[in-house]
């Protein structure tokens, strides 16, 4: 993907670009991974969200947070259903139970996670297994798909293991061991077994010295030697003789000894100090800050940059000394390591960015919320080893006596070129060197892992025929309609007699062809199994033709009607309604119009890549239909008589009655009392109970999920399919469950 590519970059590129399968792409320090990120979202054809466990590393990878996208609480998840009370009295847990109901997706993110193809998650050495545990989850709700891992999602996680560990608490482990062995996020419930492919980098950039190399695979392996120890230790320097080492900086384990460092060589310089003030505007919170809002300098200062240039001229990048040469109140000007020519800053900024949905186009946007303005650099004479991570020295003075967690001396060697650049100020000891062990056995698994290059074929094989499926099955559309019906207080009240028929006239012609895509999707997988590619592609461009015609008439339909509506009052959830069909159908006619390509490509062995014809074409049409539908409202409007667009009323609506018993279950099942309690306090049969739920399930105020745990809800949707009836599903299951079980498990499949 890069000049220097290797055949494992390549690799990883065919495995994100024509598989499904969720990848764990590592690599020593210097192998490229940051690399290979940055090139990805330029050549895939995927969508997809960058996300990162912390602000400073979402900051680094250009993407966001992993609990901004998800709104996940601060605290700990348990991957259960049961509420967190059922485990703990301890503030600050939470389980899919609280999930849904206390901390539920808002539209925008929801919007956003449908509209994904593929999750990219950086630094994944620091997330924790039970956040990625909430992931899956999280993925699972809005994409309405329980059977498969993430909601079906393909998953990228970047990052190095032997690299900074996830943080948890004494007092949250007590709890979260019950569920798992480590918090490492290999360890989550979601990956065991979603056949991860773990996927190593092969080729170091950043060191050439061999020497030097093999003392850093032997650091992170836990196969350290005394004479290893030795190599390194002949390159400790007195305090005296550090001293004199000029241009130099040190990394060590703690922030305040940092910043003692920092401030004890900044305060020996003569003259005075300068303040710069950071530019903040918009939403950046100071959690995200990449430094310190209120930057102190003086002439003489070593610094080091802390961004990429980003003018083009590659002036400078993360990680480059410097030392401040002359500094007046504007302006700061200063001389590159190894570079006798000055060079004047400029600021550079920050983006705080959310994923949205573009309104127009249906495609993921990057939504800029707010920014940081700043001159890129810091005080430079000492940085901890935490935020080394990434950056790249020719020379370090190493101070790691007081290592404290695993890989913090492999993270803080590993951040040189060679042998020669290496300074320590505290001799190594063999006790402080250690690999986490549970990292180390995880790693050597992988050395039971198949041919990467025959998993490859048996993923891409089975995304081709996942990729078949997918695109032609019009359920999801439907059953989207079907909720958007439901939801809605009267649908067919409209005034305008076309606008009554719109959504009824939608809903039949994609229900009308559910018996022909299945046959067509069959007639495709035995064309794929028996490999005829030639006839594959003729059978696929017939139906690409015929349902980018049907689509394309619903699609006009539904812009229509959207653009009706957009001129009456009281339409919001209405009109949300609208935009969700409008988001699946483009999405949908997107996926066709690309699916021969893809199958072509990936069969010939080729990687494919970005087809912005293809999404320009779906895109322009969209366009022309808007604009019709705007003129054809201007016309129409003109005869519309009341402001909602609705009939009148011809009589007085029936109330409700308080002592409505399906409301009243709802209400309490609400309240979180579970179907025993409610049973109870009602006076009547939990059978009854579960029948009123199964009704509140089918028309989506209830949630199956919050009702049954997940094991028992996919052990009865596997069998749905082979039974006609709920008789004859408990009479396979012997009594088992029930019939207000079953009955519940129906309605919610019917609802996804």
């Amino acid at each position: 993907m890069n000049e220097k590519s290797t055949d494992r970059i390549d690799l990883a590129a065919q495995f994100v670009n024509s598989t499904a399968a969720p990848i764990f792409l590592t690599g020593k320090a210097g192998t490229g991974k940051t690399t290979f990120l940055r090139n990805l979202s330029h050549q895939t054809h995927k969508r997809h969200v960058v996300l990162a466990p912390t602000g400073i590393a979402a900051l680094h990878a250009k993407g966001v947070t992993i609990h901004s996208q998800f709104l996940l609480p601060l605290g700990s998840f348990l991957p259960v259903r049961e509420p967190e009370g059922n485990f703990t009295h301890q503030y600050g847990f939470y389980t899919q139970h609280t999930l849904a109901r206390k901390h539920p997706l808002n539209q925008l993110r929801k919007s956003v996670l449908r509209a994904v193809d593929l999750l990219v998650i950086d630094e994944v050495s620091m997330l924790r297994a039970d956040v990625l545990d909430a992931i899956d989850y999280r993925m699972r709700s809005v994409k309405g798909n329980f059977r498969e891992p993430f909601g079906g999602v393909q998953l990228l996680l970047i990052g190095d293991l032997y690299q900074l560990p996830p943080i948890v608490r004494d007092h949250e482990w007590q709890i979260l061991s019950r569920f798992y062995n480590s918090m490492h996020f290999f360890e989550a419930k979601a990956l065991q077994n979603s056949g991860l492919v773990y996927l190593e980098l092969d080729k170091i950039f950043r060191q050439q010295d061999e020497e030097f190399i093999h003392v850093l695979n032997n650091l992170r392996n836990n196969q350290i030697t005394a004479e290893d120890i030795r190599l390194l230790n002949r390159h400790f320097k007195s305090p005296d003789q550090i001293k004199g080492e000029k241009d130099c900086i040190t990394i060590t384990t703690h922030n305040y000894k940092a910043d003692q460092i920092n401030q004890k060589e900044l305060q020996s310089l003569d003259g005075k100090s300068f303040f710069y003030q950071a530019e903040v505007e918009g939403d950046f919170p100071e959690s995200l800050y990449p430094l310190p809002e209120k930057l102190e300098l003086r002439e003489g200062a070593q610094v080091m940059f802390i961004k990429n240039d980003t003018s083009g001229t590659a002036q400078y990048f993360n990680g480059k000394l410097a030392k401040v040469v002359e500094l007046n109140n504007d302006e700061v000007t200063v001389q590159m390591e190894g570079d006798e020519q000055t060079f004047l800053l400029r600021k550079e900024v920050w983006e705080n960015k959310r994923y949205v949905v573009n309104p127009e186009t249906k495609e993921l946007d990057e939504d800029v919320i707010g920014t940081f303005s700043h001159f890129p650099i810091k005080l430079a004479w000492a940085v901890t080893v935490h935020k080394s991570q990434g950056l790249t020295f020719d020379k370090a003075i190493i101070d790691v006596g007081q290592a404290f967690a695993p890989g913090q001396v492999y993270v803080a060697l590993s951040r040189l070129r060679s042998l020669d650049g290496l300074i320590l100020r505290s001799r190594i000891q063999s006790d402080l060197i250690y690999s986490d062990h549970q990292v180390v056995k995880f790693s050597q698994s992988s050395d039971q892992q198949q041919r990467l290059d025959e998993l490859l074929k048996i993923h891409q094989r089975h995304f081709l025929q996942q990729l078949i499926d997918r695109t032609f099955d019009f359920i999801p559309i439907i059953k989207e309609i079907e909720y958007f019906q439901k939801n809605q207080e009267s649908s067919m009240e409209f005034e305008d007699i076309e606008m009554q028929a719109a959504i009824p006239i939608v809903y039949e012609n994609l229900r009308a062809e559910t018996e022909n895509t299945g046959k067509f999707r069959r007639q495709l997988q035995s064309l794929l199994q028996i490999e005829s590619p030639d006839q594959l592609s003729e059978r696929l461009q017939k139906g690409v033709d015929y349902y980018k015609g049907i689509l394309k008439k619903l699609l006009g339909k539904i812009i229509d009607q959207r653009a009706m509506v957009s001129n009456f009052s009281r339409t919001k959830k209405y009109q949300d309604g609208l935009e969700s069909i409008d988001e699946l159908i483009v999405r949908k006619l997107l996926e066709i119009n690309k699916i021969n390509n893809l199958i072509q490509v990936i069969s010939k062995g080729e990687v494919p890549g970005k087809m912005d014809e293809l999404e320009m074409e779906i895109l322009g049409l969209r366009r022309n239909l808007m604009g019709n539908a705007k003129e054809k409202a201007m016309d129409k409007i003109k005869n519309i008589k009341t402001k909602t667009g609705r009939k009148k009323a011809e009589g007085p609506k029936l109330k409700r009655q308080k002592g409505d018993t399906q409301e009243l279950t709802f209400s309490l099942f609400e309240s979180g009392k579970t179907i025993a309690q409610i049973a109870e306090e009602r006076g009547l049969a939990e059978s009854t109970i579960k029948s009123h739920l199964s009704v509140g399930i089918s028309a989506g105020r209830i949630d199956l999920a919050d009702c049954l745990p997940q094991s028992i809800i996919q052990e009865i949707m596997d069998q749905l399919d082979k039974f006609s009836g709920m008789k004859e599903l408990r009479e396979h299951f012997d009594g088992k469950y029930d019939y207000g079980t079953i009955k519940m498990v129906i309605a919610g499949n019917k609802n996804l």
